[in-house]
């Protein structure tokens, strides 16, 4: 194991984009206990300083593995295809029109039942969109078309954020 290893190689899953949450965790809470600093406290300041680096590492890594979006996301770059999320807005156009439909609903619910309505039709839509990523890359292999998936899928975890902060904003 190597501090350059890919985030797979490090903790030995397969580079899918399904994973299980139980086996990630699981690992890396292993895997913490093997790189704690602490365990290197006799060996000096300069073995705790490699152990930190593991740390942080283990944890960039964990972080990466465990969201679906930044898991797809780098796979995606892995295999050639970067996201490119601040300058390709290139989006379908009827994923547009849905985003500016939400929006339009979004301005004109008046109360939580809308607003809750419109949180189902945008969870739906997330949960078709992690889905399809796990068909893009894991039984196509294509990752340009995974890489559009996980732009979209920004787009979409993002409105979905604003709705529940216009939630959160109506029940106070």
């Amino acid at each position: 194991m190597q501090l350059t290893d890919d985030d797979f190689t490090l903790f030995a899953v397969a580079p899918t984009f399904a994973q299980e949450r139980s086996a990630l965790d699981a690992r890396w809470k292993e895997l913490q206990r093997e790189a704690h600093p602490d365990r290197f406290a006799s060996q000096g300041a300069a073995a705790q300083r490699l152990a930190m680096q593991w740390s942080v590492r283990i944890n960039e890594a964990y972080q990466r593995l465990k969201d679906p979006l930044r898991r797809a996301a780098y796979l995606c770059e892995m295999h050639g295809a970067p996201i490119q999320a601040e300058n390709n807005t290139a989006m379908p156009a009827d994923f547009l029109m849905q985003q500016m439909s939400w929006r339009e609903e979004l301005e004109e619910a008046g109360d939580a039942a809308a607003l809750d309505a419109l949180q189902q039709q945008v969870q739906a839509a997330r949960a078709r969109a992690l889905s399809s990523l796990d068909w893009l890359i894991d039984e196509k292999g294509d990752y340009p078309a995974a890489a559009q998936q996980v732009r979209a899928l920004m787009f979409i975890e993002r409105f979905s954020g604003e709705l529940d902060e216009r939630l959160d904003r109506l029940g106070q």
